[in-house]
């Protein structure tokens, strides 16, 4: 006798029921890894950021772009936020939530770093022998902990925010703990507000006159601008349809025509702190 060859047909109700089976299969090897690691004590990772502490903070210590160190080392807040950095996976966050939370860390580490080696007067004495500053530098050491691994400043700044958003505005929100640089502004940075912000650090950095001056048709700008001037378009049209952006009238006109020639405008390295009492 043959065997019969009719198929059992399969009710949507089997159907359901093995792909239910199926989906457990494929996600049961993760969930055990995942309950493996929780078990053994290591930190979820999270793919919001709250910079409510450090926008609190800023608000409180940070005046008119200057800084009040001693505030900031004496809060344990800041220390906690700072903490709270290393748990963070940028890979899961939109680009501009991505991106404020590295301008965040390069700001906030920047602090830590004036605040762990009790430097008041400029930044670039850190790391200095006899004098003379090392190669390591203050931007070379690995200060920075976020995003499960240590970073530089240097690292935060070119490797990661230059390399991954190739936006020139970053270098007017990027405060290099010096009175010369772009101010520090009294808020953290957020993604759903972060095009406003950029647009408003580079506004004030290039219409501050202490930093970058445009008059009868000379550009005195700052090293800020000029040390990274390829990201700025290059060439002297470009940066000058870049900067024409900013201004307005005959100022406007020479810029977008690229009348104008370029000077370098000299760069304070003064700590961007207060005043003591």
């Amino acid at each position: 006798m043959v065997a019969s060859t009719t198929s059992v047909p399969y009710t949507p109700r089997m159907i359901g029921l093995l792909r239910r089976l199926v989906l457990f299969a494929v996600l049961w090897p993760a969930l055990l890894r995942g309950q493996s690691a929780q078990g053994a004590g290591t930190s979820p990772a999270v793919a919001i950021v709250d910079h409510a502490a450090l926008d609190a903070l800023l608000r409180a210590y940070v005046r008119d772009g200057l800084v009040n160190y001693d505030a900031f080392a004496a809060a344990p807040a800041f220390r906690d936020y700072l903490a709270s950095l290393d748990r963070v996976q940028p890979a899961l966050l939109e680009e501009q939530e991505r991106l404020a939370f590295w301008l965040n860390v390069y700001n906030a580490f920047t602090i830590q770093l004036i605040v762990s080696h009790g430097e008041r007067a400029s930044i670039r004495n850190i790391n200095r022998t006899l004098g003379v500053l090392q190669l390591k530098g203050p931007w070379s050491e690995p200060i920075v902990r976020a995003a499960g691994r240590w970073l530089t400043l240097d690292e935060v700044a070119y490797r990661i925010i230059r390399k991954e958003f190739a936006d020139p505005r970053v270098y007017a929100a990027m405060t290099p703990a010096a009175r010369g640089g772009p101010p520090l502004r009294s808020e953290a940075y957020t993604g759903a507000q972060l095009d406003a912000q950029l647009e408003d650090q580079m506004r004030r950095f290039l219409g501050n006159w202490r930093h970058n001056r445009f008059r009868a048709g000379v550009a005195s700008l700052s090293p800020v601008i000029l040390n990274h001037r390829q990201d700025f378009g290059g060439s002297r049209k470009e940066l000058g349809a870049f900067l024409a952006e900013y201004f307005s009238g005959e100022d406007r006109r020479r810029l977008q025509s690229g009348e104008f020639v370029v000077r370098a405008n000299r760069f304070d390295w003064a700590l961007n702190a207060q005043s003591r009492r």
